[in-house]
């Protein structure tokens, strides 16, 4: 489906004018974030971590969660952790796992359930297990909250059960002994969107407040707030991974999470990191770790064991502190990832043939198949949405009983689309935009089917379902410098809620078009707009992993209209502002300035013939683009505050590189040295063709092309290049002899 493009409406002048202090940039992205009032803009782009995290006992349930824990660990009683196979749930277990290591209380058990036989959440089975090993309180992490049956059987075992918990809330709540949910109505806690993690977090801060009014120190020998922020690394991969609002306290728990990441003291983790290929060797970082890191690599990692193998494999090595033990189970959980990789490209390829077949025109798609498995269903959900933008259940037959997940799109609320068929399922949760269950008999497939799309079609109707990609301004490519770039960065770490800003630029002249990756899928273009400057352009599954190939799609001189986001592209220690792709159009017209033209200059005596220059006969058009192409890599690579020197140095290194042959600082005829020295020798002239002049000043204007002019008729040239290094953007100048032959 081809998206929408919305470009957002400046702010209102009011809400300018009552922050003048805001560049422009930034408050067009506050207002549209919904983040208005100056406190709300004092957090978001200044997070503080005493002032901006709030209290953990303005949870209602709190206070009895706490003191039931003390007590717990007073009288040695068994603990269990009851955790959840993803990311999340791994995440709130181990920083639950680290505060009872923290109070030395060594009668804890941790228990995650088995995706494909225990299923989501609590499970009868799993309760009674654990009330015959004695465990006399059960904390939840990441679920809990749609199992009153569960919990009822837990309270007759003489098990007290908390509830740690973020997703949504069921007609029924569970008669625990206490409850840590954000979002229950009778909840006072300001924050609605923590994580699973952040919930867990805030009973983790509970108990070190409380142990600290009659302890100074943790019985590790640790501070209580030191070990309190060491955890905040968990946090943030929870927060990163579950896809909450990074807003509020939970983007402050993230920005200072990504701190601890980047520092991280677990042994487990580092060698996870050092797999992902994200450290190396000897435990430096080869690159600051992001949300981004955590989303594309560590997060997938960790869910890949839940999907592939048993959660447990990522928690073990997230709690190891051998090195040995942690680098086995590292490499174990990368090659559950590897499989989860391949599977998922296997599945999706399958369930595309479905729809195909048998679903074009259905309003929610649904896809089974025997030989799936329920850990990666939710994947290919995802994958077939992006690709159809309609809501997808992808379904797993399994051990008898089919396991499904689902993913939607803006304006259908899927958990409460199921929490409507409750007859239909054994187990279900989630959120708006996504679900998980397993049908109450495989029998009532059909059934789910049509109910389900008779749902969507009364929620949906008079609506109009369009994917819709929301742009954040119109710019020129030469708007882009570090400058914004860093501007931008006062909004990290971006997540749900506080995306990545997109920008749109129209007209974009295509200089070069190719294929990267081992197979081909990706795009890179090199580009230019306003100007001469070249800006590099990637664009993922743009090739021949989407239905339009724009590598072939694409030639020099084609101007296209792109959506992009702006990030820093990375290597041997070099950083360099990278365009990435968001959606992309051939532009409606064809008048983009070619390569070669000539700005406008100051006066038009001297003699620049701009019309003997078109596209198709640029003068020197190859050697042009290639002699172009080395003063942008100087002009990127040295700044613009180098000296005449540093620069020549630096072309003269890349011609010797090319093989191109020059003559460098070349001493004017005889006949004309009536100019005074240093304007008695060029500075290039490549291939006895093209006169290369560079400047470093503030101006560039009459005298230089005159100055050009001369050195043409000195040597019968027909073409000289003249360059100011001290632009911002680097704008090649071309001035031509028009007595010259070629």
């Amino acid at each position: 489906m081809t998206p929408t493009w919305n470009t957002l409406p400046p702010p209102p002048q009011e809400f300018l004018e009552q922050h003048p202090e805001l560049p422009p940039i930034v408050a067009h992205l506050l207002y549209h974030r919904d983040i208005r009032s100056q406190k709300q803009i004092d957090e978001f782009l200044n997070p503080d971590y005493l002032s901006d995290v709030h209290d953990p006992f303005l949870f209602v349930d709190m206070e009895k969660a706490v003191a039931r824990l003390l007590q717990a660990v007073e009288h040695k009683e068994r603990v269990t952790v009851y955790g959840d196979y993803d990311a999340d749930g791994v995440s709130a277990s181990v920083i639950l796992t680290s505060l009872f290591r923290a109070l030395k209380h060594d009668n804890l058990s941790v228990y995650l359930p088995h995706r494909e036989t225990d299923g989501y959440g609590l499970n009868k089975k799993a309760i009674q297990l654990l009330a015959d090993e004695g465990t006399k309180v059960i904390i939840t992490c990441d679920c809990g909250i749609s199992n009153a049956a569960e919990v009822e059987l837990a309270n007759s075992l003489g098990i007290d059960v908390i509830i740690t918990d973020h997703h949504a809330i069921p007609s029924t709540l569970p008669l625990a002994f206490a409850i840590i949910h954000p979002k229950l109505e009778r909840e006072t806690y300001p924050d609605k969107g923590l994580a699973g993690g952040g919930v867990a977090f805030k009973l983790l801060q509970g108990v070190l407040k409380k142990h600290k009014e009659t302890n100074d120190l943790l019985p590790n020998g640790q501070s209580h707030d030191t070990f309190e922020k060491w955890q905040l690394d968990m946090v943030a991969i929870a927060s990163v991974a579950d896809m909450v609002p990074l807003l509020g306290e939970s983007r402050t728990l993230t920005k200072y999470g990504l701190i601890v990441l980047n520092k991280t003291k677990r042994i487990g983790l580092q060698k996870l990191l050092l797999e992902a290929k994200l450290m190396d060797e000897q435990g430096g970082l080869k690159f600051e770790l992001d949300a981004d890191t955590i989303g594309f690599k560590i997060a997938p990692r960790i869910n890949a064991a839940g999907r592939m193998d048993h959660a447990n494999v990522a928690y073990n090595l997230l709690v190891e502190e051998r090195p040995i033990e942690a680098t086995d189970l590292a490499f174990q959980l990368d090659q559950n990832n590897q499989e989860r990789q391949k599977n998922t490209e296997l599945f999706v390829s399958q369930a595309i043939e479905q729809i195909i077949r048998d679903q074009k025109d259905w309003p929610v798609l649904m896809v089974i198949d025997s030989d799936w498995t329920p850990g990666i269903v939710g994947l290919v959900a995802s994958r077939l949405k992006e690709k159809y933008h309609k809501p997808t259940i992808v379904m797993a037959r399994n051990n008898g009983e089919i396991m499904g997940s689902g993913r939607s799109v803006e304006g259908f609320n899927l958990i409460e689309a199921l929490q409507e068929l409750p007859e239909l399922f054994h187990k279900f949760g989630g959120h708006p935009m996504a679900c998980g269950f397993t049908l109450a008999s495989p029998e009532l497939l059909e059934e789910f089917k049509e109910k389900l799309t008779a749902i969507y079609k009364k929620k949906t109707k008079g609506l109009t379902i369009q994917k819709t990609i929301d742009i954040d301004c119109e710019i020129d490519l030469e708007d882009i410098t570090w400058e914004l770039y860093d501007l931008l960065e006062k909004f990290a770490p971006f997540g749900q809620m506080n995306p990545k800003p997109k920008y749109l630029s129209r007209g974009v002249t295509i200089m070069k078009a190719e294929p990267i990756g081992k197979e081909g899928k990706h795009l890179r273009l090199q580009a230019k707009h306003k100007s001469n400057r070249l800006r590099k352009i990637v664009g993922w599954n743009l090739c021949n992993g989407n239905e339009t190939n724009w590598c072939t799609l694409l030639k020099p001189g084609d101007t296209v209209d792109i959506v992009y986001e702006i990030s820093i592209n990375e290597w041997n220690g070099n950083r360099e502002l990278q365009l990435t792709i968001t959606d992309i159009k051939k532009a409606d017209t064809n008048d983009a300035n070619s390569y070669a033209n000539v700005a406008n200059h100051a006066n038009n005596s001297i003699e620049i013939d701009e019309t003997h220059e078109s596209e198709g006969s640029v003068i020197y058009k190859d050697l042009s683009y290639e002699v172009n192409g080395i003063l942008f890599d100087v002009h990127n690579k040295l700044g613009r505050n180098c000296n005449e020197k540093q620069i020549c140095d630096a072309i003269e290194e890349r011609l010797k590189m090319k093989g191109l042959l020059y003559e460098r600082e070349k001493v004017l005829p005889t006949s004309f040295e009536g100019e005074r020295f240093g304007r008695n020798r060029i500075d290039f002239i490549i291939e006895n063709k093209i006169i290369i002049e560079i400047k470093t000043k503030r101006f560039v204007g009459k005298e230089e092309y005159r100055q050009c002019t001369r050195y043409l008729e000195a040597f019968d040239k027909k073409l000289c290049i003249l360059v100011n290094f001290r632009d911002k953007y680097l704008n090649i100048k071309r001035v031509i002899n028009p007595k010259a032959k070629i």
